[in-house]
């Protein structure tokens, strides 16, 4: 067994993770004190993600981390309150004041040593952990500050395991904070160094998917977790279920990071429909996979985006449900033929499938609708850098020409230069991500046929 540790950091990391946890249960049976309707015995995968307790049946590979403690005693009492292992939900006395600064040099640093020894409890207790999956908002204070110091540490003492990510990405139709690009530019100049991959959940492209796919006039953080719940459960079915095509966490990050720092990715999802419009909803396999290649299925908001400038350096099409090799691999040469998606020319085998019969199991609480196969993308576009680059440095260069709020942050330790330093990287990764476009092949001895 390689088991897969998630760690949920600050308010906004808890409360998705708390969506995902739902989901994970659901789809394997498990009800909320942690019992089993075990109905295939053979099947053992889904304890990549949950542990067997002595007091209860199945736990969470689980450890949740605030600093202060009002969302971790809210997990205590809530409706999976049986399932949670205590000793792995942690909480400080004050929080971080959406600062990175205080999550990462001061308060962040006062707590960080009873993480790392409540983590190696965690990661002992596994007979072979593969990586971590680390879920945290970049935009808040402990999701970015404490989130980037526990990745730091991640780096050195599991330097051999992967580290996968699940970013926030802040929304101004959901913002709460003023200096949110501030934290965004700090969080993600430390994600380059310290994560293999990042799936950037983007909460203004899923606000708009909420509104314009499922019909919510004004969607909340809820509404937001279901959606992001449904595309990470089958992000990491190939994890949690035996199925045709599946890889582990070393394959995936293999699969899709052709250069170390280039690992920001985008992710898509079809059908999402209301349940009102499960009728016209795309059902075939071409129609699900041409949908999810669109932007307006993208759980990051591209702008102006162009197949044909815009080429993937890698691309994974994960499928749920009853789609066989067959269907996959005519549509994979449907794609090809009809040029929905162009590829780098220096990486023309960047194109992969998965392949996992259980469709995604629906909630009651759901917004999207119940379908019986829907497919997932995840891919390594160039394209993410004018967001990651172009629009969050003009925001943060607009406030720290007026040297806005910056005594916050040098009044919690931190030197000014290193928003300097961090501005620089993130202007190197925007330049990084365009020179891929340029890249020739050092031969022309590509096949055209390079799909799998």
């Amino acid at each position: 067994m390689r088991e897969v540790i998630t760690i949920e950091v600050g308010q906004a990391g808890i409360q998705l993770g708390n969506a995902l946890w739902e989901q994970y249960c659901a789809e394997h049976c498990i009800d909320n004190t942690g019992e089993r309707e075990n109905k295939n015995p053979q099947d053992s995968s889904f304890q990549t993600f949950f542990g067997r307790g002595e007091k209860i049946q199945f736990f969470p590979r689980l450890l949740a981390v605030d600093l202060e403690p009002n969302v971790i005693d809210e997990l205590k009492v809530g409706s999976f309150a049986k399932m949670y292992q205590g000793t792995y939900l942690l909480s400080g006395n004050e929080d971080a004041a959406n600062n990175f600064a205080r999550g990462y040099y001061t308060v962040g640093r006062r707590m960080i040593d009873k993480v790392n020894d409540t983590l190696r409890k965690l990661v002992d207790n596994c007979d072979n952990p593969m990586g971590f999956m680390i879920v945290h908002s970049v935009g808040g204070g402990t999701g970015s500050g404490l989130g980037s110091l526990l990745l730091e540490r991640l780096a050195v003492d599991y330097r051999k395991k992967s580290k996968m990510g699940f970013e926030i990405y802040p929304s101004p139709s959901l913002s709460t904070c003023v200096v949110e690009p501030y934290n965004t530019l700090l969080t993600t100049h430390w994600l380059i160094d310290h994560t293999d991959v990042s799936l950037v959940l983007d909460n203004e492209a899923i606000y708009g998917i909420c509104q314009n796919k499922l019909h919510i006039a004004k969607p909340d953080v809820s509404n937001l977790n279901r959606l992001i719940s449904k595309v990470v459960s089958s992000v990491t079915a190939f994890l949690r279920f035996q199925g045709e095509l599946n890889v582990d966490l070393n394959e995936f990050q293999a699969n899709l990071v052709p250069f170390p720092r280039l690992h920001f990715m985008t992710t898509g999802m079809s059908p999402i429909a209301s349940k009102m419009d499960l009728s016209t909803a795309p059902n075939d396999v071409q129609s699900i996979t041409d949908e999810c290649l669109k932007p307006t299925n993208w759980l990051v908001q591209y702008t102006e985006f162009d197949c044909e400038i815009d080429k993937y350096m890698a691309i994974s099409i994960n499928y749920r449900g009853d789609i066989g090799t067959k269907d996959a691999g005519a549509t994979a040469g449907w794609l090809r033929r009809n040029n929905k998606l162009h590829l780098v020319e220096w990486c023309p085998t960047g194109f992969k499938i998965g392949l996992n019969g259980i469709p995604p199991t629906s909630l009651e609480a759901d917004d999207i609708g119940e379908f019986r196969r829907n497919a997932v993308m995840i891919s390594n576009n160039p394209g993410i850098s004018r967001m990651l680059g172009k629009q969050l440095l003009q925001k943060f260069d607009y406030m720290y020409s007026q040297q806005a709020f910056v005594h916050w942050y040098v009044g919690e330790e931190m030197e000014e230069e290193t928003f300097l330093e961090a501005r620089e990287d993130l202007a190197y990764l925007e330049k990084d991500y365009m020179d891929v476009l340029q890249e020739q092949p050092d031969d022309d001895y590509f096949s055209d046929d390079d799909y799998c």
